[in-house]
């Protein structure tokens, strides 16, 4: 029986006798493709964030050369090529800011070439969203290989774990309990390897959550980029592409309303950032899913912690994969999964998951003993946000969950700056921190500045955590009472523009609800006054930028790239 090839878009360029596709063959040819190559074999794009700007992705080249090997040992045509990187270690005012325009580049590129399914290569944080959006939007056959996290951190003895640690030993020397080179010398003990943050920061949340999603072969996500089975896994994930394109089962085949469900949960048991609710509604939109913020609050409710990672609890990513990993994790909580979903392996949730075992459960909980009770992730509502805010309870001070207490406010972070450590900011444990500013239109981009720093008046006072809120978002690998991403944001007149020193704002965590205790009439005064911010975009990506990105509630995707676009090849020929 003749393999029924005929919906490969790569025949488009091949196939052909004439001027167009001799040049599409012969310059391949050039590489010293063979002529074989071009004669009905599946061609795999494998995209490359790999860039030494984004150090979390440095090793993704060594990987793409796996995935070609397992591509050409199952018979397809494997194709590597670049594309741009984001990383928040390095990139300026916010990798979020670049994660659409990643998405747009990686969606041409494959549109644009003869490509008939693609490997995704991610790590950093808005790599893996911008791709998984940019080949939603194309919806061919697509399998995620994340990087990987790095090597537990370790200094003067003791574990340490990105990020987080670092928040910590700097509050430590803001407040003289730690000596200076301290903080400065940490820098080498933190940071030992190549791969992504070893906490549960985003980029390891949207690994495991993109794997949930059934887009990554079951346990790779989590391998450790040292761990000799992330190129094992790569290999495997070029093998398993050929088939899902001779299958033609293509993205939105798998990452289907149940999948969504899947992940959402995922999240909450893993205790993952806040950032996942941004990355999983923009997805959501580019494959025309009606997904909101109440769909992941619903989600997550009654899903309790699972995985003891920091910032919410005390190991490393390396310790949870070592545990069982995603897949033991899923099998503790598989009464709350939609077990028929199913994943690029070909199995269903529930075939993936039958053979995993949890091998420490100090790091991975049963769901009966779980290590805290309340989901990750909770979205908030009230006159404050109207359309949402998030809030990463299993992170935050239990006693700040019920509070009400009087606004303390910076109306930028240039503001913040200048005033956070004076002695004489008026500030006690029971104030409510609220930065401005700092959305997706007004810094633009929507910076993880919303962890802001507790005064240095209330560190000399053995305070370590107070209520703070901004339009914002902060690092996976952030901890806190900080209450994130409300929507709409003060440069387009938001109530958080209207928030003003000493006004009372109560957070309520049991009935997800955020208020500022105002009387309407007073507020409809300060919203005759108040003026819209203006950002500096005057030009290039970052007009577009402001004049295109949607709320936090809605993805912060670009308005015009809701839906997609579909996968055939132009007929316009450039030959």
């Amino acid at each position: 029986m003749t393999e029924d090839l005929t919906h490969l878009r790569s025949r488009v360029w091949f196939d052909r006798t004439d001027a167009a596709g001799f040049f599409h063959r012969t310059h391949l040819k050039s590489q010293g493709h063979l002529k074989e190559m071009f004669e009905g074999r599946p061609v795999v794009g494998i995209a490359n964030s790999a860039s030494q700007l984004v150090p979390c992705n440095s090793h993704l080249t060594e990987l793409a050369e796996w995935v070609a090997r397992g591509v050409l040992e199952a018979g397809g045509f494997p194709l590597i090529f670049p594309t741009m990187s984001i990383g928040d270690s390095l990139m300026r005012p916010s990798g979020m800011m670049y994660r659409n325009l990643m998405s747009m580049e990686l969606e041409e590129l494959i549109r644009g070439n003869p490509i008939d399914g693609v490997v995704l290569l991610t790590g950093c944080d808005n790599t893996g969203p911008a791709y998984a959006m940019g080949a939603a939007s194309v919806d061919l056959p697509t399998i995620i290989v994340h990087a990987g996290p790095m090597m537990s951190g370790n200094f003067r003895g003791k574990q340490v774990g990105s990020g987080t640690d670092m928040y910590k030993l700097y509050d430590d020397t803001r407040s003289g309990l730690a000596p200076v080179d301290a903080f400065a010398e940490a820098e080498f003990g933190m940071s030992r390897s190549i791969g992504v943050c070893n906490t549960m920061g985003t980029a390891s949340t949207m690994g495991a959550v993109l794997e949930a999603l059934g887009m990554s072969l079951p346990g790779s996500s989590g391998i450790p980029a040292p761990d000799a089975r992330k190129k094992s896994a790569a290999q495997l994930s070029g093998r398993r592409i050929v088939d899902l394109i001779r299958q033609n089962l293509r993205m939105s085949q798998l990452a289907t309303r149940a999948a969504f469900e899947n992940a959402i949960r995922v999240n909450a048991a893993i205790g993952g950032g806040t950032n996942t609710t941004v990355h999983l509604l923009a997805l959501a939109g580019r494959l025309g899913l009606d997904l909101t913020l109440d769909d992941i609050e619903a989600n997550s409710r009654g899903i309790p912690l699972l995985a003891n990672i920091l910032p919410n609890g005390e190991y490393l990513m390396e310790e949870f994969y070592n545990a069982g990993g995603l897949p033991a994790l899923m099998k503790s909580m598989q009464a709350h999964l939609n077990l028929n979903a199913l994943t690029v392996s070909g199995q269903t949730i529930a075939e993936v998951i039958a053979p995993a075992e949890i091998f420490d459960d100090r790091v991975i909980a049963a769901f009966d003993t779980p290590f805290k009770t309340q989901p990750a992730l909770a979205v908030l509502r009230g006159n404050l946000a109207p359309d949402g805010a998030i809030i990463k309870a299993t992170a935050a001070s239990p006693h700040l969950l019920q509070h009400r207490g009087k606004a303390v406010v910076f109306e930028s972070i240039e503001d913040m700056d200048a005033r956070i450590d004076r002695p004489d900011l008026d500030v006690s444990a029971g104030s409510v921190l609220v930065l401005k500013n700092i959305g997706p239109r007004s810094y633009p981009g929507a910076p993880e500045l919303g962890n802001i720093k507790v005064p240095r008046k209330l560190l000399d006072q053995g305070v370590t955590d107070v209520l703070r809120i901004s339009d914002g978002r902060m690092s996976g690998t952030a901890f806190g009472t900080v209450v994130l991403q409300i929507a709409p944001e003060t440069a387009i007149g938001g109530p958080i523009a209207l928030v003003e020193e000493g006004d009372e704002i109560e957070l309520d965590l049991e009935n997800r609800t955020l208020t500022l205790h105002v009387a309407p009439e007073v507020l409809d005064q300060r919203r005759a006054r108040w003026q819209p911010t203006v950002a500096v975009a005057e030009r290039g990506y970052r007009s577009l930028f402001v004049n295109h990105v949607l709320q936090a509630d809605q993805g912060l995707d670009f308005d015009f790239l809701r839906g997609g676009s579909g996968s055939a090849p132009s007929q316009r020929r450039p030959y």
